[in-house]
């Protein structure tokens, strides 16, 4: 075994090693195409949501192609930080620091990295983890791949060792190894582990040798140029050098809501992630945190837990890779008001924290997600005192009229969820009609909100928490009001009056 082989990774967008215009190219989202391009390009990955992908083309491209500008591609809204993320290692794998040249490579549309080698040598990527070694100068291309596409292929008792890449260069035969970080904590089974290379050609799968590994990188002796990556064969137990990927939802609604993603340390499966939450139909920030503090365990359960107390769903979950799933699967928290919090990950059978992270409104504030706490502060306006002698319906509708101002803001108290439950609970069995006629929702939405085994009261509360949403700072009482008045039950009308009531009185203290 190579001690050169032994080389620690280099974060991609923090290292500090990366230019301003590198920088904003590490930071920028990559292209929604959905083909591949001619060297094998896997842009369209598979997401549920994604068009369906073209078989991989291998054909070298122009050289000319790689002299093309950087991508110039402002960041996404719903991405704050690249999808690329460097691997971190455990002290288990005594890593030592290697005599590869750092290379910082250039970034082209489409998710490709260019990288132009003056001469004979070995060097490795800066962004990816990558280790190339050459007989004379080359050019380079290369792009991180979905796993997803190859699922059928990698069968028991192979699994997957770490991303996947396809790679080009100016002359084959001049790159003579390249070297695949994996993402496994061998430890003890460093010397007894089975690493092959997975090498998607035209005419199909194979299953390669690999020419050496160690506790970071797999090497390989390139025979041709195609999709490769690192795969080994099963053992027990595997542990995996893990990721918390944390996303929070992003609207106007005073609660959080957030996916948390546990996973291998694996830019294959991070990329896919990514790519899933930019196609979810939702606006998300990525919110970084330290990664896991210990080693995950195939086939081990984990409970994540919430201090205060959050809804989290599901509540524990088996840990297995992903990378070969379409469809990633991820954890829920969701919290009705917003403070800061704690999450940890909890291993079930030894009660061991694994990951924990403190978050704080600074967290999510920094990135403008508070305008509807700003708009709370600074739109509340002072309101006479109504008169005593209206009724209750010319005082709601009063209230109705009034809260309507020339540019087109309303009070912006939002109902929350526990007055949601309250008006739930005292809705009649016509609760499917007036969220269709009242509240705009559509039979689909119906049947949705069903689909899921609960009381019925969770039911209705989940109608009223859709139209709620879908109304953003305006579902608040008021509005509510004038969908419902008229149509739903005298309880349920009189609540809302009393919600109004309260709302009246906390503008006027203010």
């Amino acid at each position: 075994m190579t001690s050169d082989l032994e080389c620690p990774q280099v974060d991609s967008c923090d290292s500090g090693i990366l230019t301003s215009e590198e920088q904003g190219d590490c930071d920028s989202k990559d292209e929604d195409s959905t083909q591949e391009n001619q060297s094998g390009d896997d842009s369209s990955y598979s997401d549920p949501e994604s068009c369906s992908e073209s078989d991989s083309n291998t054909e070298e491209v122009d050289e000319d192609e790689s002299n093309k500008e950087l991508e110039d591609e402002a960041p996404g809204s719903n991405c704050a930080k690249s999808e690329v993320n460097s691997q971190h290692h455990c002290e288990r794998c005594r890593i030592q620091q290697g005599q590869q040249e750092q290379v910082t490579p250039r970034r082209l549309s489409r998710g490709q990295f260019w990288l132009k080698l003056d001469a004979e040598g070995v060097y490795q990527c800066a962004v990816t983890g990558l280790i190339f070694e050459v007989t004379k100068a080359a050019v380079i291309k290369y792009s991180l791949l979905s796993w997803s596409k190859y699922a059928s292929y990698i069968k028991e008792p192979w699994i997957v060792g770490g991303p996947i890449f396809d790679v080009t260069c100016t002359s084959a035969s001049v790159l003579t190894s390249i070297q695949f970080p994996h993402t496994l904590c061998l430890n003890d089974h460093l010397s007894d582990t089975t690493f092959k290379v997975f090498h998607f050609k035209n005419n199909g799968p194979e299953f390669e040798g690999s020419a050496d590994h160690s506790a970071t990188h797999v090497k390989w002796q390139v025979s041709s140029l195609s999709p490769v990556g690192p795969v080994l064969q099963n053992h027990d137990p595997v542990y995996y050098h893990g990721v918390i990927l944390l996303y929070k939802i992003v609207n106007d609604h005073p609660s959080l809501s957030f996916r948390v993603y546990v996973a291998s340390n694996n830019d294959s499966f991070i990329k896919d992630v990514s790519k899933a939450v930019k196609l979810s139909g939702k606006k998300f920030i990525k919110i970084e945190k330290p990664p896991c503090q210990k080693l995950l365990q195939s086939g081990k359960k984990y409970r994540l837990i919430s201090e205060p107390e959050a809804e989290i769903t599901p509540e524990e979950i088996e840990f297995v890779d992903d990378s070969l799933l379409k469809v990633k699967s991820y954890i829920e928290v969701y919290l009705e008001q917003p403070m800061e919090f704690s999450l940890s990950l909890v291993e079930l059978e030894s009660q061991e924290i694994v990951w924990k992270a403190k978050l704080r409104e600074c967290d999510w504030i920094q990135h403008n997600q508070n305008d509807n706490e700003q708009r709370r502060r600074t739109g509340s306006i002072r309101r006479r005192k109504s008169s005593n002698s209206l009724s209750e319906d010319e005082f709601c509708n009063k209230r109705l009229k009034g809260n309507d101002t020339t540019d087109g803001t309303k009070a912006n108290t939002v109902l929350t969820d526990k007055q949601l439950m309250i008006l739930a609970k005292k809705m009649g069995k016509d609760w499917k009609v007036i969220g269709i006629q009242c509240l705009n929702l559509s039979i689909e939405d119906i049947e949705q909100i069903e689909a899921k085994e609960e009381d019925i009261n969770m039911y209705k509360c989940r109608m009223l928490r859709k139209w709620r949403d879908s109304e953003q700072n305006k579902g608040t009482a008021q509005s509510l009001y004038g969908c419902l008045n008229g149509q739903a039950s005298h309880e349920v009308i009189e609540i809302l009056q009393e919600f109004l009531k309260q709302t009246q009185a906390h503008e006027e203290t203010v």
